[in-house]
């Protein structure tokens, strides 16, 4: 890909932001800014460009005029521009859902599509549309974008969350995967295509959704974690947490202590178990149990131990020494007991993932030290 000038208009806004950081990385792409605060003429920007995102626009006012204006007229006045400076300069618009619905700012971006048709009709000049759904994603506006923002920053604040209609089902698109498809979209210039559509998108209902968000506040509270790893809930919990300030990304944990060390629980999950870690000071033992369903699995991040298991029935031994300069992870099984002793001159700390939340009620904890014979 030769040097490209592109333009973005809207720079400044919740899609243009992320699209210019993307953009940043690309040593062979040189970004021009169109905002409200831009002194250069639209004119002589366009005039350098060879690509452009045109993303500004009005997404609320009281005035429905600056729909037309910001919207409708802006548009137009870009495709004007592009006009006067006799090039080709691929245009990508980011259009929305509610052109269909009848509202003063779906007719401003209705009419916005129908310059940029009308440019590619009379130069044939690339157009590209983007009809988007509900983009949320870090750096989204409360109370303006998106609704995913205002559950988000709400719900971050304590402040009470305003829900007319729970059962209204909503698309949702991440930021992430819209710029993906720009990026996309840079690189490959489809021909002969003017709507671009996005796959990854999700429906969810206005109820739904606000109780992901708000689980998120509750699960931190006792140290657990949602299915976050995938698809929506991923995105969201993502979404959430940038909305937190630096101070409320720290929290406590408890600690548990005693003479053999401590042993603090870090995070449960919802179906996949729990992480924690312990310490042992020189020549502590620590465990002396079984498990009948419970599994472990140890990681010495510091210090030098002797793992020891002995089976219930047999009375099998095995050891292991474990260093924490060797990374090794030692994995427990059901029906053998075992036990860690730091053999080493230095506090012995280990973290553990159990394949289950400890439950008090059940802790499938059973004492069983360890003796030679």
């Amino acid at each position: 890909m030769n040097k490209v000038t592109v333009l973005i208009t809207g720079a400044d806004g919740f899609i243009g932001k992320n699209l210019c950081i993307s953009l940043d990385r690309w040593p062979n792409v040189n970004v021009l800014k169109y905002t409200r605060s831009t002194s250069s003429a639209l004119n002589q920007l366009v005039a350098k460009s060879d690509f452009i995102f045109h993303l500004a626009g009005v997404n609320r006012s009281v005035v429905e005029q600056d729909f037309e204006i910001d919207n409708a007229n802006l548009t137009k006045q870009l495709c004007d521009a592009v006009r006067v400076s006799g090039k080709s300069v691929p245009l990508v618009f980011s259009s929305s859902v509610h052109i269909e619905r009848g509202s003063a700012y779906g007719k401003s971006k209705l009419l916005a599509e129908l310059h940029l048709l009308n440019l590619h009709a009379e130069t044939n000049n690339p157009v590209f549309i983007y009809r988007l759904p509900n983009v949320f994603g870090k750096w989204c506006k409360p109370n303006y974008n998106s609704v995913v923002a205002t559950f988000c920053y709400n719900v971050s604040k304590n402040i009470p969350l305003e829900i007319h209609d729970g059962k209204k089902e909503i698309e949702l698109l991440h930021i992430g995967e819209l710029i993906h498809s720009f990026l996309d979209l840079l690189q490959r210039l489809p021909k002969e295509k003017i709507f671009i559509s996005i796959e990854n998108v999700y429906k969810v209902s206005i109820s739904n959704l606000a109780e992901l968000v708000k689980s998120f506040k509750e699960d931190a509270k006792c140290i657990t974690i949602n299915e976050v790893g995938g698809g929506l809930k991923r995105l969201l919990y993502s979404t959430y947490i940038s909305y937190l300030t630096p101070l409320e990304i720290a929290y406590p944990l408890e600690k548990h202590h005693d003479e053999r060390g401590s042993f603090v629980e870090m995070l449960k999950t919802k179906n996949s178990g729990q992480f924690s870690y312990f310490t042992a000071s020189p020549g502590v033992t620590r465990g002396g149990h079984y498990h009948n369903i419970k599994t472990e699995k140890f990681l010495v991040v510091n210090g030098l131990a002797k793992f020891r298991f002995k089976h219930i029935l047999t009375d099998d031994i095995i050891e292991f020494n474990v260093s924490s300069s060797k990374p090794e992870v030692i994995e427990t099984i059901p029906g053998w007991s075992h036990d860690i002793t730091n053999i080493g001159e230095d506090d012995l700390i280990a973290i553990l993932w159990a394949n289950e939340v400890f439950d008090k009620q059940k802790p499938d904890t059973n004492v069983y030290p360890i003796k030679y014979e």
